[in-house]
C-alpha cells in the first residue's frame, strides 16, 4: 500500500522585501482569500490581534443646504499574519472589500502605504 502525501499549501513569496512563509487561509497574497469590490485608503486607529480598525475622512453632500461636509468613517479590517508586525498604529494602509470574515470584518489589509513616524513631531524636542 502506497502512502499518500498530504502537504499544507504554503506560498513563499517577497513581502515588501522580505521572504516570508505564511499559513493563514485568510491572506489575500498567500492564501486563498479573493478581493473584490471598494479599495479604501485610511490611517490605523486601532491594532487588534488579526484585526485593524482604520479611520478615513469623506465629503458627503447635504442635499438640503447644497453643501459639503466632511465625515469621519471607521472600517475593521482583517490583518494578515504575515502583515502584523510591519503594521502599526498610525501608519496608513490600502484595505480591499472580501467576502464577510465575521460580524463585523469585511475588509482585508492589502499593503502599508507608508509609515506614521514620518513627519511627526515627538514630545520633549
Amino acid at each position: 500500500m502506497e502512502k499518500k502525501k498530504t502537504e499544507t499549501k504554503m506560498k513563499k513569496t517577497d513581502v515588501d522585501g522580505t521572504k516570508a512563509v505564511c499559513k493563514d487561509k485568510d491572506c489575500p497574497t498567500h492564501g486563498n482569500l479573493k478581493v473584490r469590490g471598494k479599495i479604501f485608503e485610511g490611517k490605523v486607529i486601532k491594532k487588534f490581534h488579526k484585526r485593524i480598525a482604520i479611520e478615513f475622512e469623506r465629503m458627503i453632500y447635504i442635499k438640503k443646504y447644497e453643501r459639503y461636509a466632511k465625515s469621519r468613517t471607521k472600517i475593521h479590517a482583517r490583518l494578515p499574519v504575515c502583515m502584523e508586525k510591519d503594521v502599526e498604529v498610525g501608519d496608513f494602509v490600502q484595505i480591499r472589500e472580501c467576502r464577510p470574515l465575521s460580524k463585523i470584518i469585511h475588509f482585508v489589509v492589502v499593503k502599508k502605504i507608508k509609515s506614521g513616524e514620518e513627519g511627526r513631531w515627538k514630545i520633549g524636542h
